[in-house]
Order: structure tokens, then sequence, then C-alpha cells
């Protein structure tokens, strides 16, 4: 595999506010430095905030639902639901799990592309749909599933999991140990913020973690909606 440096982008992940200039070339071609970079679909910020991919995601989702709502003006509901659900909502959680935002202005900028394409399928703007922040957290908890039971896509963050040194009564067998953190990034990031919820499931809806994904899905689902 042939790497071009000109697509390349050189961006040092850090707090600090002064950095050294990174100096890195390929090839004889000096890498431009930058402060962002996009990965797989997804923005990843130097500073570690996820508020440019937030921002980019509404965007993207704002765009494809005109786009949808100009193409089924006189479709029915049930066709316009499932054009949100399909082709909307696949881009509003598209990587979701690790970039679930905890700030509410960004996570009521997500919702408001729900609420609209709800009014546009019903012409109301509440629906018995899941919310956005519930999927979002559905997502986090199997993600964490994954990274438990040893997936090889998550064994990096899996084989960092350490089991708490001491379990209360009202603990389960499964409970992970938090670690605390000093900044808001690090207390919202996608492992020590899921850890929280994966410690609070009760112990059968864990059950034997040799399920596949799908059926732990709907033990977690079945868990929040009970708890509503």
């Amino acid at each position: 595999m042939k790497i071009n440096p000109t697509k390349s982008k050189a961006v040092c992940f850090t707090r600090a506010r002064v950095t050294e200039p990174l100096n890195y070339s390929l090839g004889g071609t000096v890498i431009p430095e930058a402060s962002s970079c996009k990965y797989l679909g997804i923005i990843l910020r130097s500073d570690q905030s996820w508020s440019d991919q937030v921002n980019y995601t509404v965007k993207r989702a704002w765009k494809a639902l005109h786009f949808t709502m100009h193409i089924l003006k006189k479709g029915n509901t049930k066709t316009k639901s499932l054009a949100y659900t399909s082709l909307v909502r696949l881009i509003l959680e598209y990587g979701a799990a690790c970039w679930d935002p905890y700030r509410e202005g960004q996570i009521n900028a997500l919702d408001q592309v729900q609420k609209k394409a709800a009014k546009f399928a019903h012409h109301r703007n509440e629906l018995n749909w899941e919310t956005l922040t519930e999927r979002r957290k559905i997502a986090r908890i199997c993600a964490l599933f994954k990274a438990y039971t040893g997936e090889r896509a998550w064994k990096a963050i899996g084989d960092r999991l350490e089991k708490p040194s001491y379990l209360s009564r009202g603990d389960h067998s499964k409970k992970i140990r938090s670690r605390k953190q000093r900044t808001d990034i690090g207390k919202y990031s996608f492992v020590n913020r899921t850890i929280q919820l994966w410690n609070q499931l009760p112990a059968d809806a864990l059950g034997t973690l040799s399920c596949k994904p799908s059926n732990f899905r709907q033990r977690v689902r079945k868990v929040i909606n009970e708890a509503k």
C-alpha cells in the first residue's frame, strides 16, 4: 500500500495550549500540520473535542432531510417515515457511539432534525419514535459489550477494562472499574461515560455475554424502556 503525502495531515492530539511544531515528511514531501482530520468519516480534532463532528453531522442530516422532503412531498406517512429512518437517521447515528454529545445545545441541534422529520411525516412534533439520545445510549452500551467480550475490532479497548477492587451487594459480577477524570473530555469520553451505564444494568440484562450483539441490544432496549 502506498501513502500519498499530499493527502496526509499531521495532527497532534493534546490539550496543551502551546505545542511544538510537527515536522514530518514522507518521501521528501512535508506533511502539512492541521488541527483536525477526517478518518473513516469521523472528524478528529487535536483538542479531542467532538464539536466539529456534531456540526458536520447536523449539516449533512439537514441537507439529506430537505432533499427527502422535496422528493416526497406527495408521499404517504409510511413512505416518509421509511425515508427518514433509512436516509437521514443513518447520518445522525453514524459513529455516534464515540462522539455522543453531552452538551445540551449539541443534543438539541441533533433532535431538531428528527422533530422536523416527525412533523413532515406525521404532521406533529412528537412521535413514538425512540429519541436519538436513547438510541445513542444503547449504541454506546452495545459497543462496550463488544469491547468487554473481546471482539477483534474492540479488543484494544477491552484489554484496558479492569474489574473493581470490591463488589457491593447491589453490584453485578461484570462490573467495570471506573476511573476518575480531571477534565470534561475524559469524564464524558465514550468509555468512562458508558461504564457508568454498564454498571447500572441489572444482572439479568447482562445474563450470559456469549449471546449475539443483536440479542444483547434487545435486552438493553427493554431495560431502558422499562425504566421510563
